[in-house]
């Protein structure tokens, strides 16, 4: 749960939204008698279903509200996106696990992505699906369109890929770290429907990790670098880091990027030697669900 500095300052950030809202923004009649600036208490109680008293108390950072409660609050005081994830992120509450992404994230997202022309990288949701993807990605781990939609998932990646797993130099550390900070990270979506799907198909597919899924250690994902040998080619070195769109921080982008020049050099033969076609019949996904890592 909240700390008290926090249930001060959602109080006084409850209080500050209640005293921007004009009456007439939520169907009340404003009277020239009207002092208060913005809406009343009894006002914005009313139109969340709860006591005056108790949201007094709860702008004063006394009392401490569900999340149910506390979104009929945000509706009241017509809390936006990132006004919510605030409120509950200063009551205690992680993210909902049923909150969606912004409509065209992955849109929005992809000419990103693609600025990287020698740099994999990749853009996951809050189950660590795959949702965008850049032509070094392609190149260098596979196509995800090649892979089954059910499975177009990082830590089935890390875990069952075999050429992954092939190409990527002592994978192990970062596949543990993989799943460690999705565990720190997921909140309320590791009993997510989805989130447990995932599951299913690890243990199908990795049976031999099995250990890792009933693990309960916790980590952030780590900038490191990294070492790779696709086909035909010298090592590469790459540096990880990672960074969440402002449009929705529950997501996430995976940035590889060549360490040296040798490094870049190489990563702009293995991209431009791999074209990339369009496949009939092939998943939706990122870049357009219509492309695929060429045969040869």
């Amino acid at each position: 749960m909240s700390t008290p500095f926090a249930s001060q300052e959602l109080g006084a950030f409850l209080r500050a939204h209640r005293e921007l809202l004009k009456p007439d923004e939520v169907g009340l009649v404003a009277t020239a008698r009207r002092r208060t600036p913005g809406l009343r208490r009894e006002e914005v109680a009313s139109l969340s279903g709860v006591g005056l008293a108790w949201y007094t108390w709860l702008e004063q950072g006394r009392v401490a509200a569900s999340r149910q409660v506390l979104e009929a609050v945000a509706r009241a005081l017509r809390l936006d996106g990132a006004g919510l994830r605030h409120a509950m992120r200063l009551a205690g509450y992680h993210e909902s696990a049923e909150a969606s992404l912004p409509a065209g994230l992955a849109a929005t997202v992809q000419p990103v992505l693609d600025s990287w022309p020698t740099s994999p990288a990749v853009l996951l949701d809050r189950h660590f699906d795959l949702l965008a993807w850049n032509a070094p990605w392609s190149a260098l781990w596979g196509a995800p369109e090649a892979v089954p939609a059910e499975r177009r998932n990082l830590m089935w990646l890390m875990a069952a890929d075999q050429r992954l797993r092939t190409v990527l130099h002592d994978w192990e550390p970062l596949a543990m770290n993989v799943f460690q900070h999705f565990r720190a990270q997921a909140g309320q979506a590791l009993t997510h429907p989805r989130t447990i799907e995932v599951y299913r198909h690890l243990d199908r597919d990795a049976p031999e990790l099995r250990h890792w899924w009933a693990c309960h250690s916790v980590a952030d994902l780590t900038a490191r670098t990294l070492t790779v040998e696709p086909t035909d080619l010298e090592p590469i070195q790459l540096s990880l880091s990672s960074f969440r769109p402002v449009d929705d921080p529950s997501a996430l982008v995976l940035l590889f990027t060549p360490v040296g020049a040798d490094d870049r050099a190489a990563m702009t033969d293995l991209t431009t030697a791999r074209p990339l076609r369009a496949v009939p019949g092939s998943g939706s996904g990122g870049r357009g669900g219509a492309q695929q890592q060429a045969a040869g």
